[in-house]
C-alpha cells in the first residue's frame, strides 16, 4: 500500500470507490465547517426514536394486518418484525458510535463502501424523509376533523379543496403543518427535540390508556377476541410470519437517531443507549397494544381503517374514541418531526463533502443548525404536501430505509474484515507526505542493506525482481517493503474476506430474487437459481466464520463504544432479510424509485464527481498518518 494521487482515483469508474476518513473534529475543522450543536443525550434521543416510528401505524397497521394476514397472533409478528428491526439497530449503533457524524447511513457508506454508493443511499434517503414527511402531513386533516365534528368538518382555510378539470385535492393544512415544523427545527435542535418530547410522551400515555383501559374491558368482557373458531393462528406460521413483513415498517423510525449523532454529547456511550431503547420501548407498545385490541373485538370484525377507536366503540366506550383520535393526531405530529429532522443533515453532510452545493452545508452561528437546508426541505415538503396525495407514493419510503439498513450491514462486515487501511489527506499536506516518505525510504533501505550484508554478496542477492521492488521503493517511499510470509498471509487473509463478502451480497441477490418472482420458466430452473444463490451464501457466510477478523478494526474510528455481537452472522441475517423485504416491494414501486435514482445519477456525473471533496487529495497508509498531521505546517501552526 502507498501513496496515490485522489485524480487518479477519481478518473473513470474508480472515482465511485474513493472513499473519505472517519470524520473527526479536527478534521471539520481544517475544512471550515461549523460545528453542530452539542446538546442531545439519551432521553433526547429516546424521544426522537419514539417519536419517529411511533406514527399513525399502530393505530391503522393493527387492524388490517390482523385481519388479512396474522389474526390473533399479531402480537408475535410485531415481536418478529421487532428482533428483525434490531438486526440493523446493532449494526448502526456500532457504527454510529464509531462515526459520530451527520449523515447516517451516508456517512457509514462513504467511509466503508465508497462514493458511488454512499451517494445512492445518501439521494434515496433523500426521497424517503421528504415523500414520508408530507405522506404524513396529508394523514394529519382527517384526524383533526374529528374534533370539528366530522371529515369534512375542518375551518374553510384547513379544508381540502378540489381544483375543477386537474384532478388535484390541495390541502392547506397539511402545508400548514410542515412549516411549522420547520420552523420549530430552526429553533435549534434541544428547543425541537423538547417539544417533540412533550408530543411523544402525550402519545405514549394514550397508548397507556389503551393498553389499561382496553385490558380492563377485555377481563369484564373474557377476551372475545381469543375464542374464535380458526384458534390463535387462523392464517398459519405462514401469515403470521406474512404479518411480521408488513408491520417490520413500523419500526423504521429508530435511524433518524443515528442522524443526530453529531449533536450527541457523548456518542459512544448514549447513542447505542438511545438505539436501543427507543427500539425497545416501541417493540412493547405494539405488541400490548395488540394484545388488547384483538382480544377486545375478533379479527375478522375489526375495522382496518379505525381499529382501536372501534373496538372501543363496539365495547359502549364511545368517550374513548375522542382520546385515541388525539393519539394518531399527536402520533403524526411526532412522526412528521421525525421525518423532517434527519433530511437536512443529510444535505448537509453531501454537501460537506462537495457532492452538493456548499449551500446545504451553512450552520447557523447561533441555533447551531443547518438552517438553509432545513428551509429548503420544509419548502419542498410543504409543496408536495399540499398539492399531492402521495399515499401512491409511500413504498418509495420502504426503499430507502431498507437500501441504508443493507448497506450498514454491509459496512459492519467491511469494517470487521477489510477496513479501510488508506486515509485521504489533501494536497496541502503534500510537503509533509514527502517528508515522511523519505524517512521511511531511508530506514528500510538501511534496514535492507544490514540484512543483505549479513546474508553474503549484495550482487548475488539483487536479482531482476529486487531491483523492481528497490525502484518502486525510491518512487512511492510510503509502499510497505515487509516480503514475509506474515505480509503476503495477511493480504490473503484481506483477498478471501472481500471476495466472500462479494459472494455473500451475491449470494443474498440470487436468492431472494429467485425464491420471490416467478418470471422464471420453469419450477427447476427456479430451484437451480435457488440452490446457486444459497451456496455463494452459505459458502461466503462459512468463509468469513473460519478467517480471522483485521485487527485494524480495533482502531477504526473513535473506540469503547458498542460493539455489534454474533459477527458475520448477524449482518449476514440483515442482508437477508432487507433484500427479501426490498425484492418483495413491487415493480411500480421499484420503477418510480429509478426515476429518482437516475435523476440522482445525472447529478453525481454532472456535479458530483466533479466537485466531491476527494478529487484533489493523496491517499496514505493509517499508520503514518498521525506523524504527517503532527509535521505539516498547518498542524504546527
Amino acid at each position: 500500500m502507498g501513496f496515490e494521487e485522489g485524480g487518479g482515483v477519481g478518473s473513470g469508474f474508480r472515482c465511485l470507490t474513493r472513499r473519505k476518513q472517519v470524520d473527526s473534529d479536527r478534521v471539520r475543522a481544517e475544512e471550515g465547517h461549523h460545528q453542530l450543536a452539542k446538546a442531545l443525550s439519551v432521553p433526547h434521543l429516546v424521544a426522537i426514536g419514539v417519536g419517529a416510528t411511533i406514527g399513525a401505524g399502530v393505530y391503522v397497521l393493527v387492524g388490517t394486518v390482523a385481519r388479512e394476514h396474522a389474526g390473533p397472533a399479531l402480537s408475535i409478528s410485531f415481536l418478529i418484525a421487532g428482533i428483525a428491526a434490531a438486526l440493523s439497530a446493532f449494526c448502526y449503533a456500532e457504527l454510529a458510535s464509531r462515526c459520530p457524524s451527520a449523515g447516517s447511513a451516508y456517512h457509514y457508506s462513504y467511509i466503508c463502501v465508497g462514493e458511488g454508493v454512499a451517494w445512492l443511499i445518501g439521494w434515496a434517503l433523500i426521497l424517503e424523509y421528504t415523500i414520508g414527511g408530507s405522506a404524513v402531513a396529508r394523514g394529519i386533516s382527517p384526524n383533526l376533523a374529528l374534533f370539528f365534528g366530522g371529515p369534512d368538518s375542518l375551518p374553510s382555510f384547513l379544508a381540502r379543496v378540489s381544483i375543477p378539470g386537474l384532478d388535484i385535492v390541495v390541502d392547506p393544512c397539511a402545508a400548514i403543518l410542515v412549516f411549522v415544523v420547520t420552523g420549530l427545527l430552526c429553533l435549534g435542535i434541544k428547543e425541537s427535540t423538547f417539544v417533540q418530547a412533550i408530543v411523544t410522551t402525550a402519545n405514549v400515555c394514550v397508548l397507556l390508556f389503551v393498553i389499561f383501559a382496553g385490558g380492563y374491558i377485555g377481563f369484564q368482557t373474557g377476551w372475545v377476541g381469543y375464542t374464535v373458531a380458526g384458534g390463535y393462528f387462523p392464517y398459519g406460521v405462514n401469515g403470521m410470519l406474512a404479518g411480521s413483513a408488513t408491520v417490520f415498517f413500523a419500526y423504521i423510525g429508530f435511524d433518524s437517531v443515528a442522524s443526530t449523532a453529531e449533536e450527541v454529547k457523548n456518542p459512544q456511550r448514549d447513542l447505542p443507549l438511545g438505539i436501543a431503547t427507543s427500539l425497545s420501548v416501541c417493540c412493547l407498545l405494539y405488541m400490548m397494544v395488540s394484545v388488547v385490541v384483538v382480544g377486545l373485538v375478533p379479527y375478522f370484525a375489526m375495522d382496518p381503517d379505525t381499529p382501536i377507536s372501534s373496538a372501543f366503540a363496539r365495547n359502549d366506550v364511545q368517550w374513548a374514541v375522542y382520546i385515541i383520535t388525539s393519539g394518531a393526531v399527536l402520533a403524526l405530529c411526532s412522526a412528521l418531526m421525525g421525518s423532517l429532522l434527519p433530511q437536512p443533515r443529510i444535505l448537509m453532510a453531501m454537501a460537506r463533502d462537495g457532492l452538493l452545493p456548499s449551500f446545504f452545508s451553512d450552520v447557523n452561528m447561533r441555533t447551531q443548525v443547518p438552517v438553509k437546508s432545513t428551509i429548503l426541505t420544509g419548502i419542498f415538503a410543504a409543496t408536495l404536501a399540499f398539492f399531492m396525495d402521495v399515499s401512491q407514493l409511500a413504498g418509495m419510503v420502504s426503499v430507502g430505509t431498507l437500501l441504508a439498513f443493507t448497506i450498514v450491514a454491509i459496512s459492519i462486515l467491511i469494517l470487521r474484515y477489510v477496513p479501510p487501511v488508506e486515509i485521504p489527506l489533501p494536497s496541502s499536506f503534500r510537503e509533509s507526505i514527502d517528508s515522511v516518505s523519505i524517512r521511511y525510504s531511508v530506514q528500510n533501505n538501511g534496514e535492507k542493506a544490514d540484512s543483505l550484508g549479513n546474508t553474503g554478496s549484495s550482487q548475488d542477492q539483487y536479482d531482476g525482481p529486487s531491483q523492481e521492488i528497490n525502484k518502486e521503493s525510491v518512487n512511492y517511499p510510503l509502499i510497505g517493503k515487509e516480503i514475509n510470509p506474515e505480509h503476503f498471509s495477511e493480504q490473503t487473509r484481506r483477498q478471501k474476506a472481500a471476495w466472500s463478502i462479494a459472494s455473500v451480497c451475491l449470494g443474498v441477490l440470487i436468492l431472494t430474487t429467485s425464491a420471490s418472482y416467478t418470471f422464471l420458466p420453469d419450477s427447476l430452473l427456479r430451484y437451480l437459481a435457488c440452490s446457486v444463490g444459497g451456496l455463494l451464501l452459505l459458502g461466503g457466510l462459512f468463509v468469513l466464520v473460519w478467517i480471522d477478523q483485521d485487527d485494524a478494526r480495533h482502531n477504526f474510528g473513535r473506540t469503547g463504544g458498542f460493539i455489534c455481537p454474533f459477527v458475520p452472522f448477524l449482518p449476514v441475517c440483515c442482508i437477508l432479510i432487507n433484500a427479501y423485504l426490498l425484492v418483495n416491494l413491487g415493480a411500480g414501486t421499484w420503477f418510480r424509485v429509478s426515476m429518482w435514482l437516475l435523476i440522482g445519477v445525472l447529478v453525481y456525473l454532472f456535479y458530483g464527481r466533479t466537485h466531491s471533496s476527494l478529487t484533489d487529495v493523496v491517499y496514505v497508509p493509517a499508520a503514518h498518518a498521525e506523524e504527517i498531521y503532527r509535521t505539516a505546517p498547518a498542524y504546527v501552526a
